[in-house]
């Protein structure tokens, strides 16, 4: 079978490199399949093979905006970037570093959970059945002034990070405090993250004077911006509730200066609209408009108790909305009227919220509580169909964090961030249709292989890169001083 060199693309010729085919020319005119078996360097003489990973013998799910779901489809994998999708296994492989056979099971993007409160594992089961303002001031805050340290939070956040792996997660949103300390634990675990240093105007962790809030929370973004190209900056306000005014414009402002995410709790309780409506005479998304917070880089989590003008608001300045139906169900917050929502073009992704009010980081559960809870909050089993949710957990939640054009899809030139989903579980055959399996029937310990920025986290169910035992057990050794 002849070798040759096709014409060179302007990318190729901007770095230098020519790519060598195995096969015949007409192949490749006719668009059919492509057999790649190398590159050359002309300027260093270095010559490689041309892909680092291909993964194979699966049905891909890509999640590309014509929704394409290729039966034993290929992923092709280069310096951290998906390269080449094929429909089809090829005769002859692409010749790679590493070939990974998917075994009957499905190849997907990595999940995005919009929200989250990393070192929070920690406080798992500490305080249930109680109502947020209750389980709020007299156990999590409490519980955070005493046991909140640098040490802790980088042990509650490796912890969760490995929880979040093995369930598939690649990519997180978190607000918490010590945000040093949560960036060095994911920058250890190789997860992808979008990080926002909380804001509240009463001390907390790391911040014993409220008045250095916002500054310190701009220290971190400026601190970590550029630090990896896994890790995103953000701040992340409370709620309307414990932050004044003043603190929510300047935090938005400084946001904004940096080109940052803006995220805040809203809406999540009737309490707390009941709370707005008698102190300031407008909703709680309503004052925060008033104020000029929602916009493009703004992410509003829950959003609960909110009406037709809230979502008018919110659909116009272009905001974002992370549902954690979980956490809402848990406390009994309410439902989120998240159909409404996607009518008017809101983007909705989806989160768990903190384990300590959920009480898991399992994603593919909140996908089927999700899709349930909303056919039967409004008695129509149409809505909140199985592809819209997983639109949810993948694109649309990259999306709403501000990483759309680079994760949450199956796409040629987006980042490597894939799973592979073990399909071959008695929960999971036969297997009519992919998606429908993945929002109501698998679970998040279906996971088999996750990729990060084309490197692999977890292979057959193994973390790669930490001993999770060692986490474990540093995390009930902090349990021990908590409880």
């Amino acid at each position: 079978m002849p070798v040759w060199v096709k014409e060179k693309t302007d990318n190729e010729k901007n770095m230098g490199l020519c790519t060598i085919f195995l096969g015949n020319p007409e192949s490749f005119e006719n668009h059919q399949i492509l057999f790649v078996t190398g590159y050359f360097n002309e300027n260093t003489g270095e010559m490689g093979m041309y892909f680092d990973t291909v993964i194979y013998g699966g049905t891909v799910i890509t999640m590309n905006p014509e929704a394409d779901i290729l039966e034993n489809g290929l992923v092709c994998i280069r310096q951290g970037k998906i390269e080449k999708i094929l429909h089809t296994k090829p005769e002859i492989f692409p010749e790679s570093a590493e070939r990974i056979d998917a075994k009957g099971g499905i190849i997907m993007p990595g999940l995005v959970n919009t929200h989250t409160h990393m070192p929070m594992t920690l406080f798992r089961g500490l305080a249930d059945d109680l109502p947020l303002d209750q389980w709020l001031n007299q156990h999590i805050f409490p519980a955070e002034a005493k046991h909140i340290s640098p040490e802790s939070v980088k042990t509650g956040t490796m912890l969760a990070c490995a929880e979040m792996l093995f369930s598939g997660i690649t990519t997180c949103c978190d607000g918490y405090f010590l945000e040093d300390c949560v960036a060095e634990a994911v920058q250890e675990m190789g997860i992808r993250a979008v990080l926002g240093h909380g804001v509240i105007d009463f001390p907390a962790p790391g911040v014993p004077n409220p008045a250095e809030n916002v500054n310190t929370a701009l220290s971190f973004a400026k601190k970590w911006g550029n630090v990896s190209p896994l890790i995103r900056t953000s701040i992340f306000c409370h709620s309307p509730y414990t932050c004044s005014a003043e603190t929510l414009k300047k935090a938005k402002s400084a946001a904004d200066a940096q080109g940052i995410l803006f995220q805040i709790h809203v809406s999540e309780t009737k309490a707390e609209r009941e709370q707005m409506i008698k102190s300031h005479g407008l909703t709680p998304v309503e004052y925060l408009d008033k104020l000029g917070i929602p916009d493009r880089r703004t992410l509003l989590v829950h959003c609960v108790w909110v009406d037709e003008r809230d979502t008018e608001i919110i659909a116009k300045r272009g905001a974002c909305i992370s549902h954690n139906p979980e956490s809402n169900m848990k406390l009994a917050s309410g439902i989120a009227p998240v159909s409404q929502f996607l009518k008017e073009g809101i983007t909705v992704g989806l989160g768990t919220d903190g384990c300590a009010s959920n009480n898991n980081l399992d994603l593919f559960g909140e996908m089927d509580t999700a899709a349930k809870l909303h056919k039967v909050s409004t008695l129509d089993p149409t809505v909140m169909d199985a592809y819209s949710v997983l639109k949810m957990a993948t694109i649309e939640g990259a999306k709403a964090i501000g990483l759309g054009n680079q994760i949450g899809s199956l796409e040629i030139g987006k980042s490597a961030d894939i799973i592979i989903v073990d399909a071959n579980q008695p929960h999971l055959v036969p297997l009519y249709d992919p998606v429908s399996h993945l929002v109501y029937a698998a679970r998040g310990s279906d996971v088999r292989d996750v990729m990060i920025n084309g490197k692999m986290l977890v292979k057959n169910r193994k973390l790669c890169r930490v001993n999770v035992n060692t986490i474990m057990e540093k995390a009930m050794e902090a349990g021990k001083k908590i409880c």
